[in-house]
C-alpha cells in the first residue's frame, strides 16, 4: 500500500500552500496535484525526488509509511522537533519576508513554526530566539534584505527606550525598529527608524502580537552602506533631535 497522495496532502497542507502553489514549486499542473492526493494517478519519479528533497523525506517514507501516524518514534513533525533539539547549538527559526505573512497567522502555530527552516549561532546565550529577514531602507545603515536574530521578550513591559527590536502587530506586521516608551501613556509604543527621512508612529499595546529584542545583525557582504562622516554625523543628529522632541511630547 502507498501512502503517497496522503502524505502528499498532509504535507502540502502543513505548509499552508495551496494546491496550485504546490504545484508550481514541483514545476507541474495544479491538476496533477489533485490526482495525485485523490489517488487516481501515481506521481512520477522526478516528481518524489522532488517532494521528498522539499520536505527532508527518504522515498520510503513518503512512499511506505503514513508521517501523519504518532507510533513507532512519533510523526514526520515530531521527527523533525527530535533532530533540531538535538543540536547542542542554539537552534533559531528562520522567517523569511515570504513567509510573512504566514507568520501573522501562524507564529502560535508548533506545527507552522516547526517547518520554518533553522541554523545556529553557537555565540549566543542560553534563550528563546528567531531570525527576521527585514526590507526597505528604514533602519539605514542596516541594509535591505538583512537577517536580525531577536530574543523573545515577554512582556512589553520589558521594552527599553532607543533599544532596537522586531515588533510584530495586527495592523503593521513584522516592522524592526527603535522603541521609545512612555511610562505615563503605556497603552501606546513609539516605533522610530534610524533612517530619518522616516516618521516615528506609535502602535498599540494591544495590537502587538510579539516582541524580539534584537542580538545580531547579519547581513550579505559589501552591502553595507558606506557613510560619509559628515552626513553620518546629521543624521545621528536629526535622530536625537526626533527622540528628544517626542520625550517631549510625550511628557
Amino acid at each position: 500500500m502507498s501512502y503517497a497522495g496522503k502524505n502528499l496532502r498532509y504535507l502540502r497542507k502543513l505548509r499552508g500552500w495551496t494546491q496550485e502553489e504546490f504545484a508550481n514549486k514541483l514545476k507541474i499542473k495544479r491538476s496533477l496535484v489533485g490526482a495525485y492526493e485523490e489517488e487516481r494517478a501515481e506521481p512520477r519519479l522526478d516528481v518524489l525526488e522532488n517532494i521528498c528533497s522539499i520536505f527532508k523525506l527518504s522515498l520510503d517514507d513518503l512512499l511506505l509509511k503514513d508521517v501523519t501516524a504518532q507510533k513507532s518514534g512519533g510523526s514526520y513533525l515530531d521527527k523533525r522537533r527530535q533532530l533540531k533539539m538535538s543540536s547542542d547549538s542554539q537552534v533559531i527559526h528562520f522567517v523569511p519576508v515570504k513567509a510573512a505573512a504566514g507568520y501573522l497567522a501562524g507564529y502560535a502555530d508548533p506545527e507552522f513554526v516547526d517547518e520554518l527552516n533553522t541554523f545556529t549561532l553557537p555565540m549566543l546565550a542560553p534563550g528563546h530566539y528567531r531570525a527576521f529577514e527585514i526590507v526597505g531602507d528604514s533602519m539605514l545603515p542596516t541594509p535591505s534584505g538583512s537577517v536580525i536574530v531577536g530574543e523573545k521578550v515577554e512582556d512589553v513591559e520589558d521594552l527599553k527606550t532607543n533599544n532596537t527590536y522586531i515588533v510584530i502587530s495586527k495592523n503593521e506586521g513584522i516592522v524592526y525598529k527603535r522603541v521609545v516608551r512612555n511610562n505615563k501613556v503605556k497603552t501606546r509604543v513609539t516605533l522610530v527608524s534610524d533612517n530619518p527621512q522616516f516618521e516615528p508612529y506609535q502602535v498599540s499595546v494591544e495590537d502587538i502580537l510579539e516582541v524580539w529584542k534584537a542580538q545580531m545583525v547579519i547581513t550579505k557582504a559589501n552591502t553595507v552602506q558606506r557613510w560619509d562622516v559628515n552626513h553620518l554625523a546629521s543624521l545621528v543628529t536629526d535622530l536625537q533631535d526626533q527622540v528628544s522632541s517626542l520625550k517631549k511630547k510625550m511628557n
